[in-house]
């Protein structure tokens, strides 16, 4: 994996109005490329990880390194699309508002609709798309800027598991196409370790480490995996640490 970028964090904490701490003396180590998925129950702080390592919230200790190349895109659950646009304007737009010429952009974003799958959906508007559609328009949109530190907040997780096992597969290829650095923010602990190649898991609030372990699979992966039982003994890793973290 060779465009991702690292992330380091020491000792992290956040602790909002009121007294509420969020997140606990929190440290991990990701290194350049890693896919990895975080786990934790609802409300233990796995989306104000996300966002303090996106600059969209910042720590009250603690210290967030990331590489001093890092270009970060995030994919929020709710694709956000504006309606009036169309999809290819949609994806262009994060090099509209960078400044970039029009040639430039709409190349841009041609590209990466292409590589989500959407090639013949350019023309059309977000209310004639999927639920499905929408989310790669999202991804393509946080692609075109080619990132390479990619922070995802439950993207799929509004979706029908048939769409969602499909992006997933989609995902993780682009993943491994680009070889840039993924954070997947995730309830469901068959996605987590269907794409990552390490998996956090998180204890209720205030966040803490209770597992961070690699994910023992083959790099190249298809829905064929998800029943064999090398993938329910991976799987069963994260449902004891999110019991544990219950406890």
């Amino acid at each position: 994996m060779g465009n991702g970028v690292a992330v380091d964090l020491k000792s992290v904490r956040r602790v909002f109005d009121g007294g509420i701490t969020a997140i606990d003396d929190l440290s991990l180590t990701i290194s350049p490329g890693e896919f990895v998925s975080i786990l934790g129950p609802s409300g233990c702080g796995k989306s104000t990880l996300l966002r303090i390592i996106a600059g969209l919230d910042r720590a009250t200790a603690g210290q967030i390194t990331l590489s001093p190349q890092a270009k970060i895109a995030y994919v929020f659950q709710d694709a956000h699309l504006l309606p009036w646009r169309s999809v290819l304007k949609n994806v262009a737009l994060p090099l509209e508002l960078l400044g970039a010429s029009k040639a430039h952009r709409l190349a841009a974003a041609k590209t990466a609709l292409s590589q989500v799958g959407l090639a013949d959906a350019m023309d059309r508007y977000p209310n004639q798309l999927s639920g499905g559609m929408r989310m790669r328009v999202s991804l393509a949109r946080a692609l075109v800027n080619e990132p390479n530190l990619l922070l995802l907040d439950e993207p799929f997780a509004a979706l029908d598991e048939i769409t969602r096992q499909k992006l997933d597969e989609q995902l993780r290829h682009l993943w491994q196409q680009r070889g840039l650095t993924i954070l997947f923010v995730t309830h469901s602990t068959a996605e987590a370790i269907f794409l990552a190649n390490r998996t956090i898991v998180l204890s209720p609030r205030p966040a803490t480490l209770v597992l961070d372990k690699p994910v023992d699979l083959p790099a190249n992966r298809d829905g064929p995996l998800r029943a064999t039982p090398q993938f329910a003994e991976q799987t069963r890793f994260v449902v004891e640490a999110l019991e544990r973290g219950d406890a």
